[in-house]
């Protein structure tokens, strides 16, 4: 073989190698899929304790029923039971300590990220209600005229 054909073989071989010898001093010992399978191929073992002493950002309806059960209660009898609190309040990371209260993203795009009118009726996506977001009160947000605790009822 002629050495043009070569040279570019062993360009790449170089690369390889090179790649290889890095992984060897850059990734972790215990990296890697050990006795528990594919299904957690990129778990090292070194760090579980690491990432069990990291504080949650998020919390669960559990946590805000502590303290906001008519607020929970409400929200559980709706079409919006499925979706949890802080989905529109915001993670409850140090709450009630900080902030106090937290903030309610009362913005018409949070809804209209699941209400917005589907042209595609075989999903089950397209049993949410939805609406056109152009012609359906442009320029309002939805909290002003529907309250999303009891999203089926117009607020007066």
């Amino acid at each position: 073989m002629k050495k043009h054909v070569w040279r570019p073989l062993y360009v790449v071989i170089g690369i390889v190698a090179v790649i290889l010898l890095a992984r060897l001093f850059i990734v972790p010992n215990d990296f890697g899929i050990q006795e528990r399978g594919y299904m957690y191929g990129f778990h090292r073992a070194g760090n579980e304790q690491e990432w069990k002493d990291f504080p949650n950002k998020f919390k669960t309806t559990d946590y805000c029923n502590e303290c906001h059960d008519d607020k929970i209660a409400a929200i559980t009898s709706s079409p919006h039971r499925m979706i949890p609190c802080e989905n529109c309040h915001g993670a409850a990371f140090d709450h009630p300590e900080n902030p106090e209260k937290l903030p309610i993203n009362r913005s018409r795009d949070l809804c209209i990220r699941c209400h917005s009118q589907l042209f595609t009726p075989g999903s089950g996506r397209a049993e949410i209600p939805g609406i056109n977001p152009d012609e359906h009160n442009a320029g309002m947000e939805c909290v002003e005229c529907h309250n999303p605790h009891h999203p089926n009822l117009e607020e007066m």
